[in-house]
């Protein structure tokens, strides 16, 4: 900023209509610094524990199929067990009449391991079933298949 001054007898100085941009870039470097070292802080790894759910429970069929994944990773159709994987297509046609639209409601202990969960649905997907639902922990459908 610049000022004339004059020697003369009139005390009036000219007004500066300019804004100083300084302060503001400053205040932007500063927020800049704080959001880049805050950034990395945000993106921490956090355990889940997902059997539990608070969905609202969903509308069940009259005769729902349930099929259950027990901690030794044999599997049971509604009552019933199932011998192995490859049985278990023979084991849903025979419950379901061949019916491959009817949802299939999944329940695995919460001590089976997520490789072993997809790898029975890898199975419901070869058999023809699409539609499966997740069940939770107190018997509510948390996600599931269109």
């Amino acid at each position: 900023m610049a000022a004339k001054l004059r020697t003369g007898g009139d005390d009036d100085l000219a007004e500066n209509h300019e804004i100083n941009v300084t302060p503001f870039i400053d205040v932007m470097l500063v927020l800049l610094i704080i959001f880049m070292v805050a950034a990395p802080l945000a993106t921490v790894d956090i355990p889940v524990d997902l059997p539990a759910s608070s969905a609202p429970r969903a509308e069940r069929p009259p005769k729902p199929l349930f099929l259950s994944v027990k901690a030794d990773l044999s599997l049971a159709l509604d009552e019933a067990p199932v011998a192995d994987k490859a049985g278990l297509a023979a084991a849903l046609d025979a419950r379901t009449g061949g019916d491959k639209d009817q949802r299939v409601f999944l329940r695995a202990d919460k001590t089976v391991a997520y490789g072993d969960l997809m790898a029975v649905m890898n199975s419901l997907r070869d058999a023809g079933y699409l539609k499966v639902a997740l069940v939770g922990l107190d018997g509510t459908a948390m996600g599931a298949a269109p």
